[in-house]
């Protein structure tokens, strides 16, 4: 985590302050860390929310993969039936051909 450094040296009346008056009464934290206490709680609530965010994508992504793979798979079947289908009619063709005595086949 980034780590908050003051450029600028706290006043002299708050460093000569007594703990009682820079403390909270009902929480005991400091008052001159509360503030940066509460900036790298919203940090965290944002951090949080995207790692949720990251590891729905990884869920995503897989589910992607799968679909990639199975789209594949549904090509090649597709590629080696239009390869069938065209053997067949070139077959079909050379056959009516054949027919009229024009075939080389």
């Amino acid at each position: 985590m980034d780590r908050h450094i003051p450029i600028h040296a706290l006043p002299e009346e708050i460093q000569k302050m007594s703990p009682e008056e820079t403390v909270c009464k009902y929480c005991g934290v400091s008052y001159l860390i509360l503030h940066e206490f509460k900036a790298m709680e919203e940090k965290l609530k944002a951090m949080e929310e995207e790692m949720k965010f990251y590891q729905g994508s990884i869920e995503r992504e897989n589910r992607l993969q799968e679909k990639l793979q199975s789209l594949s798979q549904e090509f090649e079947q597709y590629k080696h039936d239009n390869e069938s289908k065209r053997e067949r009619l070139e077959y079909v063709f050379c056959f009516l051909l054949s027919l009229k005595g024009k075939c080389r086949k």
